[in-house]
């Protein structure tokens, strides 16, 4: 028996290709970039690693009518140390993330997280700023960037907004971005008196997260801990921050029963779905081990002065 196959399925599945016609700009400067997203209000797309966005335009996923490219504008590929902050450039990628010494020393969470992210192909390609605006609720970005209590700066031809991380995650693929708004910078909290981790599972090793865990953490040095913020990632339908479980553990000894009964109560805070990469039941039950592997590393890097 022949089956026969509408080339339409195969062209719309074909990923050497994009299969439908949009219009294509390259702006050299910031200024033409935010002029094309005003006049294509809603309607353009940016590319900035492509990681995500080409993958989604071949499998017509999104069809935009007009894709922007701010590959080549200069002075947005930075790693910067200015006082309590940490700044980082909308096209810096998450290889420069993984070799920057001032994120090793100050930010190590997110190093962490950069890591087991894909291949070090995409890693050398995919963006930081290009990974939160994805919005996906597996972002492995999110939760060291959610415990660092960062900020975004967007940008459009009617100024400059600052929005907290916590804001800026409103649902599956959606941001607070407005129409015309790009984000040009992740400004991010310094801190010497704690340290911090993230925690990730996945199928294999290049896989989104079927859960994943960051904590930042003051910890005295018998184990008291006195200060916590705790991020998730792939429990909800956003990046989320338990604060609840938070406030729970704090003044709660490493390893004590009460530690294990604070996490264990986190099912409160996060709403897991079955899909392809887990079940809802695995997904509760391995990001509390998740949590409790984070505050335990947070404690060795603080024990070994990595703050």
């Amino acid at each position: 028996m022949v089956v026969e196959i509408p080339i339409v399925n195969i062209i719309a599945r074909n990923t050497h290709i994009i299969p439908f016609e949009f219009e294509y700009y390259e702006p050299r400067s910031l200024e033409e970039a935010l002029e094309l997203l005003a006049r294509f209000k809603g309607q353009a797309k940016i590319l900035a690693g492509g990681t995500d966005l080409l993958v989604k335009m071949k499998t017509r996923i999104i069809e935009p009518r007009v894709v922007v490219n701010i590959k080549k504008i200069q002075g947005l590929r930075y790693i910067t140390e200015e006082h309590e902050y940490i700044k980082i450039g909308a096209l810096t990628t998450l290889r420069d993330i993984e070799k920057s010494e001032i994120i090793e020393k100050n930010l190590p969470a997110l190093r962490d997280a950069v890591k087991v992210m894909g291949s070090i192909q995409i890693r050398n390609m995919a963006t930081l700023v290009g990974n939160l605006c994805n919005a996906s609720p597996a972002a492995d970005t999110a939760p060291p960037l959610l415990v660092y209590n960062a900020r975004v700066v967007a940008m459009s031809t009617h100024g400059r907004r600052v929005i907290s991380l916590e804001e800026f995650f409103k649902g599956p693929g959606v941001t607070a971005l407005e129409p015309g708004e790009v984000v040009v910078e992740v400004i991010v909290e310094k801190s010497n008196k704690g340290s911090s981790a993230f925690e990730k599972v996945s199928r294999v090793a290049v896989d989104l997260a079927i859960a994943s865990a960051a904590v930042y953490a003051e910890i005295s040095n018998d184990g008291v801990i006195e200060n916590a913020r705790v991020a998730l990632g792939s429990v909800a339908p956003k990046p989320i921050r338990a604060k609840i479980l938070e406030e729970k553990i704090r003044g709660l000894r490493l390893g004590s029963k009460e530690l294990k009964r604070a996490i264990y109560e986190v099912d409160d805070e996060i709403s897991p779905i079955t899909d392809v990469r887990s079940t809802a039941e695995y997904r509760r039950h391995i990001v509390k081990v998740l949590v409790w592997n984070a505050i335990e590393r947070v404690y060795r890097r603080i024990r070994e002065g990595w703050v």
